[in-house]
């Protein structure tokens, strides 16, 4: 079977598009009732000009920057923030898996309980929160505090890139949604090139809690930015009840589940880079930002080459990224005994893993054509369950006597079994797609 027609994804981006220009010059109630095939009457074809549409994926890439550099901040100070709250490493690690529970609870709870606010001040209000949270997070007394802190500051983190990406693929217009994730994705990835270490470094000469408060400042450029460049849209065409029916269909939870036990093969290895490289492949401490900027490096390009892959056909995009993954693993658990081959091997694994997460991303809002924020949303909360689960099927490898480059190997596994759902159920059509 194949998946929904062309036009139909076109017709209901239109609609989407027609919306966006709409509630910027007026509010008319008989025009509440657009459907996901129809433009509302009276909308207007004009696009916007591209200066406009350019700022405002400027403006979400920007946040998904900050998000990126929030997320991964605290495992470049887990040694900081342990000497300065008195507990040992692991504890501090417990803030990490915090913040990945808040975004596995938080990206479906928050777009759904806000289907009806208007996208922008939806934005607005998740950027703002998360703000907050990290700001509450510089300021906790104890590890008790800070996990919490982490916790909040995770709960809008996948629903702002679900909105994010309806948002900006709306934007865009018809044949470029691909390229408009990527856009903002490219701001989550540059996060692990400059973001990241900057962050670090910040730590480590100030304090980690200087660290959070820059999180802070990044924060409100963020608001700022969406607040000036991204348009306004009013209630969109939506209900609690309608993204609750989204989630009664078998096919968005086949993919989520594929991504979230596909994910895992990128996670497997990530988590354990740091050792990997340095008593595997022999390189120096000092050597290690370096390789996590190689990597961001791929990450990036596999966003960019992601988008354009996207636009001509998401589900061979899946399948590629799947392979890929794969075929990445198994050079790297083959070759890392040695520094370039290492190195080659996780900048490839960078590059297919992203291509991986974006098109999954666009094939779960594909999957909700009524409800693509929350598919968006999805592809967040399975990611950082793959985060959990190969951190920890990795780290069974590892406690178990296998060494450092048997997570490679696990990460085969998990990437074998999300590529094999893929292929046996990634053809269903959603039940409403006509």
């Amino acid at each position: 079977m194949r998946t929904a027609p062309p036009c139909r994804v076109v017709e209901s981006f239109r609609a989407a598009y027609a919306e966006l220009r709409v509630a910027r010059h007026t509010r008319v109630e008989s025009e509440s009732t657009v459907t996901q095939t129809t433009v509302p009457r009276g909308a207007t074809s004009r696009a916007p000009r591209p200066e406009h549409v350019g700022a405002a994926l400027f403006a979400l890439a920007v946040g998904g920057f900050t998000i990126g550099t929030t997320e991964f901040a605290t495992m470049g100070l887990l040694p900081q923030i342990g000497a300065s709250l008195g507990v040992s490493d692991p504890v501090v690690g417990h803030a990490i898996t915090a913040y990945a529970v808040g975004v596995v609870v938080g990206a479906p709870l928050l777009t759904v309980a806000a289907a009806r606010m208007s996208r922008k001040r939806l934005l607005l209000c998740l950027m703002g929160f998360y703000t907050v949270a990290n700001v509450a997070s510089a300021a906790a007394p104890g590890i008790e505090t800070l996990i919490l802190g982490r916790f909040l500051a995770g709960l809008p983190h996948g629903a702002f890139f679900g909105v994010g990406a309806a948002v900006g693929a709306a934007v865009a217009g018809p044949g470029r949604r691909g390229h408009a994730v990527a856009m903002m994705m490219t701001g989550l990835t540059v996060a692990n090139v400059v973001g990241v270490p900057l962050s670090t470094a910040v730590g480590q000469s100030l304090g980690w809690r200087a660290a959070f408060v820059v999180i802070g400042v990044l924060g409100a450029v963020t608001l700022l930015g969406i607040w000036r460049f991204v348009p306004e849209r009013g209630p969109v065409d939506s209900s609690v009840r309608q993204e609750l029916a989204t989630l009664r269909n078998g096919p968005l939870w086949i993919s989520f589940a594929a991504g979230a036990i596909g994910f895992g093969g990128l996670f497997a290895v990530y988590t354990y880079v740091a050792p990997t490289v340095t008593r595997v492949a022999g390189m120096s401490e000092g050597a290690v930002p370096w390789v996590l900027a190689v990597f961001g490096v791929g990450m990036t390009v596999g966003t960019l080459l992601g988008g354009r892959l996207v636009d001509r056909n998401v589900l061979r995009t899946v399948v590629g990224g799947f392979v890929a993954t794969a075929l990445s693993l198994v050079l790297f658990a083959l070759t890392a005994t040695s520094p370039v081959p290492a190195v080659v091997g996780l900048f490839l694994l960078a590059v297919a893993s992203q291509v991986l997460g974006l098109a999954m991303q666009t094939r779960l809002m594909d999957l909700s054509p009524r409800a693509q924020s929350l598919g968006a949303a999805l592809c967040h909360s399975a990611l950082n369950i793959g985060n959990a689960s190969g951190a920890f099927f990795g780290g069974l490898v590892i406690a178990a006597g296998y060494g450092y480059l048997a997570p490679a190997w696990v990460g085969l596994g998990l990437t074998l079994v999300g590529l094999g759902m893929v292929l046996a159920f990634g053809r269903q059509r959603v039940a409403h797609a006509g």
